[in-house]
């Protein structure tokens, strides 16, 4: 496994770089966002970590171009800034998950370990269209449609849909819902889980009668068909 690491830090990359040394990954350091988009560009790599403030290219910008170019590469962001509106604009951006500093080695290497098991297995399934209801999501082209009306979303709200569409008719709570989508532990000071689930319901239900996603009080989320 070759991970890249992308940090203005000297210091905290190559404390990143030593500790997955220690546990058998190769990695490669890049100290600012132009320098990590070539490298990304010119080489394969397992897994992104990149901290969003960076010099020349912020992170934020930085996964925005590798999603461009490399759409399925697992990225994982580290920034000291931790609020749900800085967390909602990393995952809009195309970030897999979000560590705040200071962590713990061993959090990160099992963000890392969850994120290279999720993409093995999604690289290994063979691809085929989900339908609810008159909700079409295609997993080859990425396209997602209501009554043939395409509904274009982020990847984190792509991933969201996608884990309900797997599950429907059954009471998602945040707690599933984060380690699932998230490969993260709920963290019960944050709304993230219900602004993405409200980014949702605004694109898929606004403009139709019959609402797909439901709030259960107090126990999480569902996908039906029918009023609650």
């Amino acid at each position: 496994m070759n991970i890249l690491i992308i940090e203005d830090d000297q210091r905290v990359a190559e404390l990143i770089q030593r500790g997955l040394k220690e546990q058998g990954f190769a990695s490669t350091l890049a100290y600012d966002g132009v320098s990590g988009e070539k490298l990304v560009l010119q080489n394969n790599y397992d897994l992104i970590i990149t901290d969003i403030i960076l010099p020349k290219m912020d992170g934020i910008d930085l996964c925005r171009q590798i999603r461009n170019s490399k759409p399925d590469i697992p990225i994982i962001m580290l920034t000291a800034l931790g609020t749900t509106d800085d967390k909602v604009e990393g995952f809009d951006a195309g970030a897999d998950d979000y560590l705040v500093k200071p962590f713990e080695m061993r959090e990160l290497l099992v963000r890392i370990r969850a994120l290279l098991k999720r993409n093995a297995k999604s690289s290994n399934s063979t691809g085929f269209i989900l339908r609810f209801a008159d909700l079409e999501m295609n997993l080859y082209t990425k396209i997602v449609k209501r009554s043939e009306q395409e509904i274009n979303l982020t990847p984190k709200e792509f991933k969201l849909l996608e884990y309900m569409m797997h599950n429907p008719e059954r009471v998602l709570s945040r707690v599933e819902i984060a380690e699932k989508v998230w490969d993260t532990h709920f963290d019960t000071g944050t709304n993230f889980i219900d602004v993405y689930i409200n980014y949702l319901r605004k694109k898929v239900d606004r403009d139709f009668d019959k609402k797909l996603i439901h709030t259960k009080s107090g126990m999480g989320f569902i996908l039906k068909s029918d009023e609650l």
